[in-house]
């Protein structure tokens, strides 16, 4: 298994990938419960799948992914 122990509080180091995507997003290193609470009210993200799965996150990404694509490009 990956080194998970930075990425993780030290109760979900042990957690199987599968147990993790399906853990609390406060199980992630630097969210606390108050985050969490934040979360769901706001966006109905419970866990870490919720998290990664979210359409704001994947479209963040897309974002950001594409405006390096376009300055690599440039660049060129």
């Amino acid at each position: 298994m990956a080194d998970i122990a930075k990425h993780v509080d030290k109760a979900y180091e042990s957690k199987t990938f599968d147990e993790l995507a399906e853990s609390p997003v406060d199980a992630l290193e630097g969210l606390s419960k108050k985050d969490a609470e934040l979360l769901d009210q706001a966006f109905k993200i419970r866990t870490i799948r919720d998290l990664a799965e979210s359409k704001f996150v994947l479209r963040a990404q897309a974002i950001v992914n594409l405006a390096t694509a376009h300055r690599s490009k440039r660049a060129a």
